[in-house]
């Protein structure tokens, strides 16, 4: 079988869950004192004791004599003298006063010193110890000691000297009297002194007052040491200077306990007629002191024959009642809800709360304070504990002893002298023996039995009554008092640390040893890996006594010491349970809790690891079979038919569970809180960007966790390689058991720390019933082996997290964690050790911190500083840096070194090096970081080759491009191959933006040096063989405006990138029938979004840039007819005339096409040039119609304007009525032409006609060649509105000028598409009425001249009209018209003349009429032909008949007969051309 020693990610993921899910059953497990008094009301063995068998659970350490010199002292004072006596745990001196003199020494050791101070002549009268406050003495001055006096009270210096090795830094004291600090007691005798954490100072006085002591500096008159009484108001003061004590009237109570709760911020006094009183210090002890409650009525007598009492229960009796001997405060530790007990002289405890709310909130969160933010306003008896029994030395047993039945006489009760309770241990010296004192101490019993094991593998406990061991010594002389050892310093350095953040350490500013301290409250069973054995000093007439008491796991290493029977084992795993039993010999077999003063052999540690392995004791794997079956009966013992049988559930041995308790104990301080912390100044709000980043813990609190850690990880790895215990049993079964081990897969459904399998699929009950009955006992076996894998692998993986944080610490967090950016370090300071050490985003941010460690030191200066950390990391921690993370920073090493030198050759050299480390461990570069160094370089191929490799090495399957797989999996391997990409797209978009920028070697980077590394990415990108990166690089391009280099060096995939990207792929032109005009029509009517021209822009370039001319006009034809449903991203008409002129102009250039014959080729060039022609014509005309359209919506808009500016225009046409409708639909038309592109039918039927703009329907039946009678009549009265329009707009003139625009440029060689016949009869009826009527001044000149111009100078054309018109009566009935109509013959016969002489002399008609009149027309004339002059002449003659038939007076047919006559004169008398 292959045991795999990696640490893979799942198995530490699951152990994670499984671990946080026993940290939080552990902490639950934690009741509030007040519960477990409670639930021990009706409970009838409160008390327990010891085992016979077993070692002792106190046993004493050591006894010391009192120093001689105070034993001489108090001698030579006869026995009279006054004496007190105490113990300051602070600087591990016990001090004792004699009539004038006060003695510290050493409690903890002999070492022969005795300090004394007897500076005053009065008598002590009580003693304190202080915290010096800070910035008042010199810094040797630590502690101040407050000695009282009947006169005054003074302060003296307490400086502490440490020991060479600096383990002891109380090894020496000095008294160091402070004279200025002196003030007078006013007669009042002190009788106590209390300090808090603060260094705060209250004495208390007989005369019940309370006063504080304040001290500064002192700066002037003011004196730096004063007094104040707090509580007391002015007419005390008054009275204390005015009246004699003897004067004064009433029983004073004065105060002789005083103790400060520092948590709470509370004091509690016990005065001499035993009355409890509470004074607030406000909220963090700075507000004014307030007594909030005095209560002298608290004690029932009758509660000694009773358990308890109902709380609040107050009844006094005129009996004998005990007195109050001790009060203490409870910490928070210990309850929220319970503030202080009070010990009785019978030894009843009374448990008190200073809240009106005596409901305890069960559910309240661990890190909640519950109520101790609340501040104290009532004292409440909550709960009472009975005495001890007597005779409870060691041959009391277990539960013999019911306290609810128990009645004892006066003789045999109790009689407590002195007590002291702390962390929940409780001293008192018991004189109810006359012959002999004895010791009392109670404490938790930690081997209450728990419930039935849950179906996690581990024990949960349910709340239970408070069970308590009561241990008994006999003393010699008197108790006078008891102080708790504090651990040592080291070790109280590592435990604050470890455990500070916690709430019960929450804003107090006691010591280290203190705060500690304060954790045997937890019990012993949580602390025990990390607390020393708790010790005592009973100080008594007779001297010190060291007691020790040993916890659960001493216990067991004694019984291992002693070698004790197996029974006595098995005893111990009954009471304690197998779990928290086997964590034990897990805490001895990897020597966890190996100290000075414990010390563990090889062999109580081999023991303990066979104890462990031991299945008889720790039992094996099987189902919870007994628990499903019991779960199931009904409650009157009957099985209950409605109920659902559980699935039975495998339940792991003690071995697995007592694993579990030990890492998630180990655990518990660091889990769930941030490795880092925000460092701000004190009362700083800021955000954390403006505070300096720091580890939370210490490195030596995080190098003793990591020992244990270790410690734990491969005693569990011994195992598995020895094969030991259950390893052995699932290695021994081959490939069987390793599959079960080791398997990954999804369908097996078995949960790897006991749960019953889940996502079954829908069988029948059959199935499921067998589904239960699927675990056997090798199975069983290893699911708890796997499960133990699991979490010995998470510890090695805490164990390595540890020591990386370590080696971050080290080298200043702050420092490293400067360059990142905010986000990053957000991140960090939230990061909790349980993601550091489970989760990928932990992983990560700790590559981070390791890249900022390496990126610091990389440089010629630190080459040997990265060699030794990397050798560190690889050694401590190989699952964060591995030999891959090795060549990384060897890489970012060469970097460094490249961006320092100046020799170009060497600076490749270097970077190249750099690269060739980085393409063995692509998937671990940091490309952003590496790429960017790269780029500074100007080493454009390692930017470009590895966010390639590192793409490749994250999909190597090519998922991405796998449509076959999951789509989740699919786009995941897509974004994953996206973010290598963009690394070269940055270093593009760089190199865009970075003229005149200085590279890497102090050069500034001109546009020739940017276009080269353009294109060197470019080539090097193309070379890859990665289409979807191909693509995404030339989209980039085409963003960055580098539309040129990437056609010049585009990959062989361009086109078909292109023509994709465009959405309609473009078929090759391969046969003939592919490129005609109906397929190519169809094309076009495909919707092409805007953002996809762009591309197809692209591809035109491309083919034309190929010379593939037949193709760029294809795709550029489709460029002009695309449709578009939105104006805004329509090209506009004259984009689209753009591209068909330049498709036109592709087409003409294409001459040849591989695969084809020349003559074929000419035929479809041909074909697609007449296309593109006539879709240009038709794009022109439809741009023309938007014009006019915009020009009648202009016009029409304005009108309104114009026609009160010319209220009297002759033209009715002017003052048409503004139409706002129709400039609307105008302007809406013009828009839709703007859209897309419109046939030409469309234009002549939707736009043209409803707009009449006649002389484009004109152009457009032209260039529609239409003919026939049908077509004819069209044209004809398309021809008459548009003479009609301009009459109406403009007259004559503007008619003739339409008719000479018009006519001139659809004229045809045959005339039939101009009707002049119709224009001509049109043109003179109209100028004929108006002329008559004096509407318009028409000439003779302008219809005939506009016809001619039509015609294009023909006159021959426009003669025939007029003979025809003159020949036909019916047509032209009135005399008038056929005399207009002979004027305009006689013009056109003179024009004609011209035309004729103008084109035989090579000059223009104007020129020629000017000649034709000089003396030298004879020659002139005689140019013209023969022919064409007797025409001209006998046409002349004709007329002039014609004139002579007319019924008009003389007067106005003699103006044109002469005409006619002059013309035919000089035509055929050339002598007569002078006269002209």
């Amino acid at each position: 079988m292959v045991w795999e020693d990696e640490i893979v990610g799942t198995d530490v993921a699951s152990a994670g869950l499984h671990i946080s899910e026993c940290i939080g059953r552990d902490a639950a497990s934690q009741l509030d004192l007040e519960e477990a008094l409670e639930v021990s009301r009706y409970s009838s063995h409160p008390y327990s004791s010891h085992p016979k068998e077993w070692p002792p659970v106190a046993e004493v350490l050591d006894t010391r004599e009192l120093p001689a010199v105070l034993i001489d002292r108090y001698n030579a004072a006869g026995g009279e003298g006054t004496a007190l006596c105490g113990i300051f745990p602070d600087i591990r001196r016990a001090w004792a006063s004699v009539d004038n003199s006060l003695f510290l020494w050493r409690f903890d050791k002999r070492d022969g010193q005795c300090t004394e101070y007897s500076g005053e002549e009065q008598l002590i009268c009580a003693v304190g110890l202080a915290r010096v406050k800070p910035g008042i003495f010199i810094e040797a001055i630590q502690y101040i000691v407050v000695v009282a006096t009947p006169v005054e009270l003074l302060l003296i210096g307490v400086c502490c000297a440490a020991s060479a090795d600096g383990t002891d830094p109380f090894y020496e004291i000095f008294l160091q009297p402070l004279p200025e600090y002196t003030m007078p007691s006013d007669g009042v005798t002190m009788t106590c002194v209390a300090c808090t954490d603060k260094g705060q100072i209250f004495v208390s006085g007989r005369d019940g007052h309370i006063y504080e002591i304040q001290y500064t500096t002192g700066s002037g008159w003011r004196k730096p040491c004063h007094k104040i009484c707090l509580t007391s108001g002015f007419g005390t003061v008054v009275s204390r200077w005015i009246l004699p004590n003897v004067l004064k009237f009433g029983a004073v109570d004065p105060i002789v306990d005083m103790v400060i709760d520092n948590e709470r911020h509370v004091i509690y006094a016990r005065t001499e007629a035993m009355k409890l009183q509470v004074f607030d210090l406000g909220v963090g002890g700075s507000g004014p002191l307030k007594r909030v409650a005095e209560e002298r009525n608290l004690i029932d007598p009758r509660d000694s024959q009773h358990r308890g009492r109902r709380p609040g229960s107050i009844s006094i009796s005129q009996a004998a009642k005990p007195s109050i001997v001790s009060i203490a405060p409870l910490s928070t530790v210990e309850s929220k809800w319970l503030h202080m007990v009070a010990v009785l002289s019978d030894g009843r405890r009374l448990y008190i709360s200073t809240s009106p709310s005596s409901v305890s909130n069960a559910s309240a969160s661990l890190t909640s304070l519950g109520n101790a933010v609340q501040r104290p306003s009532c004292l409440k008896v909550l709960a009472t504990r009975p005495s001890p029994p007597l005779g409870v030395g060691g041959g009391l047993t277990f539960g013999a002893i019911s306290a609810a039945n128990r009645t004892q006489t006066e003789d045999m009760a109790l009689k407590v002298e002195t007590a002291f309770y702390s962390a929940g241990m409780l001293v008192f010296s018991d004189s109810s023996t006359p012959a002999v004192s004895s010791l009392l101490i109670v404490n938790r019993d930690p081997t209450t039995h728990l419930s039935h094991p849950s179906n996690f593998g581990i024990s949960s406990r349910s709340p239970r009554a408070l069970r308590e061991l009561v241990s008994s010594f006999p003393v010699e002389g008197r108790m006078l008092c008891v102080a708790d050892v504090l651990p040592l310093p080291d070790t109280a350095a590592t435990v604050h640390s470890l455990y500070s953040d916690l709430d019960e350490f929450g804003g107090l500013m006691e010591s280290r040893e203190k705060a500690s301290a304060r954790l045997w409250a937890r019990g012993d069973l949580p602390t025990q890996h990390i607390l020393p054995r708790r010790k005592i000093i009973v100080f008594s007439t007779m001297g010190l006594m060291e007691i020790v008491f040993n916890r659960p796991v001493d216990i067991l290493r004694l019984l291992f010491e002693s070698n004790a029977p197996r029974l006595q084992i098995e005893e111990f795993f009954n009471r304690f349970g197998a779990g928290e039993a086997a964590a034990m010999c897990l805490m001895l077999a990897a020597k966890l809790i190996s100290d000075e003063e414990t010390i563990i052999s090889n062999s109580v540690a081999e023991r303990a690891a066979e104890t462990f392995e031991d299945p008889a004791i720790v039992g094996m794997p099987q189902l919870e079979s007994i628990a499903a079956m019991s779960s199931v009966r009904a409650p009157t013992g009957g099985f209950s038919m409605g109920q659902v049988v559980p699935e039975a559930e495998p339940l792991f041995s003690g071995a697995h569970e007592g694993l579990c308790l030990c890492a998630s104990r180990l655990l518990f301080p660091v889990w769930e809180l941030p490795v880092l912390i925000v460092q701000r100044e004190n009362g700083s709000d800021r955000l954390f960007e403006d505070g300096a980043i720091c580890c939370r813990l210490p490195s030596s609190a995080m190098q003793v966790l990591e020992s244990k850690i270790r410690s734990l990880e491969q005693f569990i790895r011994s195992r598995r390689n020895k094969r030991r215990g259950l390893y052995g049993s699932v290695a021994g079964r081959g490939d069987f058991s390793g599959s079960i081990l080791y398997s990954t897969s999804q369908n097996e459904g078995r949960n790897l720390f006991g749960l019953s399998s889940v996502g079954t699929g829908s069988g029948d009950a059959a199935s499921n019933k067998r589904q239960r009955l699927l675990y056997t006992s090798a199975e069983l076996a290893a699911m708890e082996v796997r499960a133990m894998e699991c979490l010995r692998r998470l510890l090695r993986r805490s164990s390595e997290a540890l020591f990386l944080l370590q080696i971050i610490h080290q080298h200043h967090v702050a420092r490293l964690v400067h360059a990142f950016d905010s986000n990053v370090r957000k991140k960090l300071v939230h990061l909790t050790f349980n993601q550091l050490v489970c989760s990928e985003d932990g992983d990560q941010l700790a590559m981070q911190l390791i890249s900022g460690l390496m990126e610091y030191y990389t440089g010629n200066d630190y080459s040997g500083t990265v060699d030794e950390i990397s050798a560190k990391l690889r050694d401590g921690c190989p699952s964060y840096f591995n030999e891959s993370d090795y060549k990384y920073f060897l890489a970012v090493e060469c970097l460094e070194r490249a961006a320092m030198t100046l020799k170009a050759d060497e600076r490749e050299n270097l970077a190249r090096a750099a690269f060739n480390h980085l393409t063995k461990v692509p998937e671990s570069v940091d490309l952003r970081a590496v790429c960017k160094r790269f780029e500074d370089l100007r080493f454009y191929e390692a930017v470009v080759r590895l966010p390639l490799q590192k793409a490749q090495a994250l999909d190597p399957q090519g998922d991405a491009f796998n449509v076959k797989i999951d789509p989740n999996r699919r786009d995941n391997s897509l974004a994953q191959r996206r973010q290598c990409y963009e690394i070269v797209m940055n270093s593009l978009r760089s190199l865009k933006g970075d003229v005149g920028k200085v590279s890497g070697s102090g050069t500034i980077l001109d546009q020739a040096s940017r276009d080269k590394f353009i294109q060197q990415i470019i080539q090097l990108s193309v070379q890859w063989p990665d289409t979807a990166f191909h693509e995404y690089l030339y989209r980039t391009l085409i963003e960055l405006g580098l539309e040129n280099e990437l056609l010049e060096y585009g990959g062989s995939d361009l086109v078909s990138f292109l023509q994709s990207a465009g959405r309609k792929p473009l078929q090759e032109v391969q046969t003939a029938a592919a490129l005609t005009p109906i397929s190519a029509t169809k094309d076009t009517e495909m919707l092409i979004p805007s953002s996809q021209t762009k591309y197809l822009d692209l591809l035109a370039r491309y083919y034309v840039m190929k010379r593939q001319h037949l193709l760029a006009a294809h795709v550029l034809y489709r460029l002009a007819e695309r449709q578009c449903n939105d104006a805004a991203e329509a090209p506009t008409l004259d984009q689209r005339r753009q591209y068909l002129s330049n498709a036109v102009l592709q087409a003409k250039s294409a001459t040849s096409i591989n695969g084809l014959s020349s003559s074929t080729m000419n035929s479809m060039d041909n074909g697609l040039l007449d296309l593109l022609e006539a879709k240009l014509a038709v794009l022109r005309f439809q741009l023309r119609v938007k014009e006019e359209l915009e020009s009648v919506a202009f016009k029409l808009e304005g009108h309104q304007v114009t026609d009160e500016s010319h209220p009297n225009d002759p033209f009715p046409g002017r003052n048409l009525v503004y139409d706002a409708n129709t400039a609307k639909n105008a302007r809406d038309k013009a828009k839709e032409l703007e859209l897309n592109v419109k046939s030409i039918t469309q234009l002549y039927n939707d736009y043209a006609v409803p707009f009449q703009l006649w002389e484009l329907c004109l152009e457009m039946l032209n260039f529609a060649n239409y003919s026939g009678d049908a077509d004819s009549k069209i044209v004809r009265e398309t021809w008459a509105r548009l003479i009609d329009q301009a009459l109406s707009t403009g007259g004559i003139a503007e008619a003739c000028n339409v008719l000479k625009r018009v006519g001139s440029n659809l004229y045809s060689v045959d005339g039939s598409f101009i009707p002049l016949d119709t224009l001509c009869l049109h043109l003179e009826k109209a100028a004929l009425e108006r002329l008559s009527s004096g509407i318009e001044v028409v000439g003779d000149e302008e219809i005939a001249r506009s016809l001619l111009a039509a015609c294009r100078g023909r006159p021959e054309l426009v003669l025939s009209v007029y003979d025809q018109l003159l020949s036909n009566g019916a047509i032209v009935p009135l005399q008038a018209l056929r005399l207009r109509l002979l004027k305009s013959v006689l013009v056109v016969l003179r024009e004609w003349v011209m035309l004729v002489l103008a084109d035989k002399l090579g000059t223009t008609t104007t020129g020629a009429s000017f000649m034709f009149g000089r003396t030298s027309a004879l020659e002139q004339t005689a140019v013209m032909q023969r022919g064409i002059r007797d025409k001209i002449a006998s046409a002349t003659n004709r007329y002039m008949t014609e004139v002579r038939r007319l019924a008009l007076p003389q007067s106005q047919i003699e103006p044109i007969y002469q005409g006619f006559k002059d013309l035919e004169e000089k035509l055929l008398s050339p002598s007569s051309f002078q006269q002209y």
